[in-house]
């Protein structure tokens, strides 16, 4: 499993299911669960009293099963905003020690027993433990297999049967999670896929160790599935060091942003229209970057960046800042340091700040090269920083300063469709005026 808590977006993913954990569900997303959980019952208990068994239910077996499921769940590693744990070691012995029909509701009193001490804790909410049924669809699809093709007794000559079980594993369980991601947050199909993608590579290597488990269990005796606990037990303390890994992420990412929330109320104190300005410009900038559909780590240079792209503006003179007409040649020399400025004091903070520095550094250069510090042009201005000149410019066109009035809306699209390719990126400039028209359409 490599560490994914280094990005933007899985940050969040990784807070939103820590912060779900918590909290109890509402709304939308509560009906979704219950439902989605009722129909595993539904269809769990049918199974179990409906479809035929090879094996009756032997009471010494089935504790030894669900305890080492239960110890299995422990082991959790954080995927998206979820998690995954290495229960394939035990759900493919189960599969052919118990009867194999009732293996879903076996796993569903496994995986509740593994949940009790997240509960206690309070790491998740209790009140969550009735949508512990809409997670176990993945148990559905091997057993379905194995009683439709008669493969309920382990033979190696069914290892075509057993890989269909596995194929059915993970698509009964991708069409469930995928299903309840879109009632409940209008998340693609594919986007799912790609969250969870990581859960299906783990199920298919932990896989054959599972076949192996089974057929030592089903020659020697169902005790022999205990040999899977040491290496549960390893995997335990591998996902625990990489909560904590997740954890500090999660948690220096909150410091940078606090950092550059705090930055930006010094801006604002020092001068209000800079300060209120700056917001202004991250809420258009921040829509620019959706509709140019930038990945997690842009977006968040982009918010950071229109928020503290004047930022250096501390360190120029306050009568320059609020002289009320133009500035002479001297006056401009100092203030076009103010993004040099920035630079150096975002370089100071270090981490994600540092690079945000760079587009500060940048978000006053033109896109065909004559604007300031360093004459950069076209792409080798960054896209954020063109993102936020772009956005900048209009913002401040459209606001009142002491030392003339605001522009309409139409004249100041008009000066960004003139400037495009001069001094506006003119991708970025069609997507700005795109965006302000329908918006006002």
């Amino acid at each position: 499993m490599t560490d994914t808590a280094t990005t933007p977006d899985i940050e969040e993913l990784f807070a939103l299911g820590r912060d779900r954990s918590r909290r109890r569900s509402h709304g939308r997303e509560r009906t979704v669960e219950l439902a989605a959980g009722i129909a595993f019952l539904a269809v769990a208990v049918a199974m179990a009293t409906q479809l035929p068994a090879t094996r009756s239910l032997q009471p010494g077996t089935l504790a030894i099963l669900v305890g080492a499921y239960a110890i299995t769940c422990r082991a959790k590693f954080d995927i998206a905003d979820g998690y995954t744990a290495p229960t394939e070691l035990v759900l493919v012995p189960m599969l052919f020690l118990l009867p194999t029909p009732a293996v879903p509701l076996v796993v569903c009193l496994g995986a509740a027993l593994g949940r009790v001490p997240d509960y206690a804790s309070g790491r998740t909410s209790v009140h969550r433990s009735l949508h512990l049924f809409a997670d176990c669809w993945h148990a559905v699809g091997p057993a379905l297999v194995l009683v439709a093709l008669g493969a309920q007794d382990f033979t190696w000559a069914d290892w075509p049967v057993y890989l269909a079980a596995l194929g059915a594993q993970c698509g009964l369980d991708f069409l469930a999670a995928s299903t309840r991601a879109a009632l409940i947050d209008g998340t693609r199909p594919s986007a799912v896929f790609t969250m969870i993608a990581p859960v299906y590579a783990l199920d298919a290597a932990l896989a054959p160790i599972g076949l192996l488990v089974a057929f030592a269990a089903v020659a020697v005796g169902p005790a022999t599935s205990l040999l899977v606990l040491p290496l549960a037990v390893v995997l335990a303390v591998l996902s625990r060091e990489r909560q904590r890994r997740v954890d500090q992420a999660l948690e220096l990412s909150a410091a940078y942003q606090g950092t550059a929330m705090l930055l930006g109320d010094v801006v604002e104190a020092d001068d209000a229209y800079t300060g209120s300005h700056s917001r202004g410009v991250v809420e258009l900038s921040l829509a620019v970057a959706d509709r140019l559909r930038l990945d997690g780590r842009r977006r968040r240079n982009v918010e950071f960046a229109a928020l503290l792209h004047d930022v250096g503006k501390i360190a120029v003179p306050d009568e320059i800042i609020n002289k009320t007409g133009p500035l002479d040649d001297a006056e401009w020399k100092i203030m076009r340091r103010h993004t040099i400025e920035g630079e150096r004091m975002l370089k100071r903070v270090g981490g994600v700040l540092a690079e945000v520095g760079t587009i500060v550094r940048a978000s006053h250069e033109d896109f065909d090269g004559t604007g300031y510090p360093d004459g950069l042009s076209g792409d080798q201005i960054p896209i954020e920083a063109r993102i936020v000149t772009c956005c900048d410019a209009f913002s401040a066109m459209t606001t009142t300063r002491s030392y003339r009035k605001a522009m309409s809306t139409e004249a100041a699209l008009t000066e960004l469709n003139r400037c495009a390719g001069t001094q506006f990126d003119p991708a970025i400039v069609t997507t700005l005026v795109d965006l302000i028209e329908s918006s006002e359409s």
